[in-house]
């Protein structure tokens, strides 16, 4: 093993490269806001809310103090639709739940995307939620032990139960996210039956164990900040039952009966690309989602879109026009048909 992570530390300072710049967003600039909570909140079990800032027009982040991350606050971002009014118990909007990738964070897609100006989203609640840096959209093994931090857990039950009581978020939900996100947003979908209605993943890890290319790539993203790459689901091999029910492609059988959207490029330079430009990260991804796309025709899967679109890398440009893409069904999902 101790060879195995010397090679696989080897490969984490050009991937961690290559990502931070294309997915990291930039530093903010928007002046920020205090605004009250609404009235007569309540703490949620093992979260609440500790500070609310309007940052934009129909932008508003909430800080989450919560017991699964172990008492640490994190940030979520809501865009807000119109009308929308938190003292209004009575009303709860359908939400669409939007995961940001590695090396990003809760801003990403309001920086790096027009998402705040999509007339479509106005009348939903989007929920872009904190991530980690590399959190995987996964409750850490951390050798055994489990807790903090237990990012699905966070987002699934703490966050999802705050949301839904105080802050206008309805039980009719969808969600997708880009590369790490991608994965988060078919893995919520996949582990939790009859929360999400539909689900998208833009440049998503669907399938890590793929092969040794896929894995090794993988265990050098989950190295990232110093962090023991074992932490997260284990090792590949000891671990294997842990690593799979975190790969989309062995949770097909669960995501057959979802509308399910998958589009990703080929790591070469595309029409929103520079000349020359390469991605060996989004060709390892695009080889993973055409194996998925292919187990779920064969689990019998009837619901799936599939963009794989050829050229293009692992960027924001792609990202912000498969969201656009992906829109249509999503909302259908949600019974906002456009």
């Amino acid at each position: 093993m101790t060879a195995v992570l010397t090679r696989l530390r080897s490969r984490v300072l050009l991937v961690l490269a290559v990502l931070l710049a294309t997915v990291a967003p930039a530093a903010p600039t928007l002046a920020t806001a205090p605004v009250p909570p609404p009235t007569g909140t309540a703490h949620s079990s093992g979260a609440e809310v500790v500070a609310v800032t309007q940052v934009a027009d129909r932008q508003v982040d909430l800080s989450v103090r919560s017991t699964a991350l172990g008492g640490r606050t994190v940030k979520v971002r809501l865009l807000t639709p119109d009308g929308w009014n938190p003292d209004d118990r009575r009303r709860h909007w359908p939400t669409f739940w939007l995961l940001h990738g590695c090396c990003g964070d809760y801003t990403s897609w309001t920086r790096m995307t027009d998402v705040a100006q999509v007339d479509s989203l106005r009348d939903v609640l989007v929920v872009m939620p904190e991530a980690g840096w590399n959190g995987w959209y996964s409750d850490w093994w951390n050798h055994g032990e489990g807790g903090d931090p237990a990012w699905e857990t966070f987002h699934t039950e703490e966050l999802r139960r705050l949301l839904e009581r105080d802050w206008g978020a309805g039980s009719n939900r969808v969600v997708a996210g880009l590369s790490m996100g991608g994965q988060g947003a078919l893995l919520y979908a996949a582990r939790h039956p009859g929360m999400f209605k539909a689900t998208a993943a833009y440049s998503g890890s669907a399938h890590p164990l793929l092969n040794e290319e896929s894995v090794n790539r993988i265990m050098g993203l989950l190295a990232g900040q110093g962090n023991d790459p074992l932490r997260v689901w284990g090792d590949p091999v000891a671990q294997r039952g842990i690593w799979q029910s975190h790969d989309p492609y062995h949770l097909a059988k669960r995501l057959k009966s979802l509308p399910v959207h998958l589009s990703c490029g080929d790591g070469t330079a595309g029409p929103l690309d520079p000349a020359g430009a390469t991605s060996a990260l989004e060709a390892d991804f695009n080889r993973q989602n055409h194996a998925l796309a292919a187990e779920l025709k064969r689990v019998g899967a009837r619901h799936v879109t599939t963009r794989f679109y050829g050229p293009g890398t692992h960027t924001w440009a792609y990202w912000e026009r498969e969201l656009h893409a992906s829109l249509p069904m999503l909302l259908a999902a949600l019974g906002l048909d456009r």
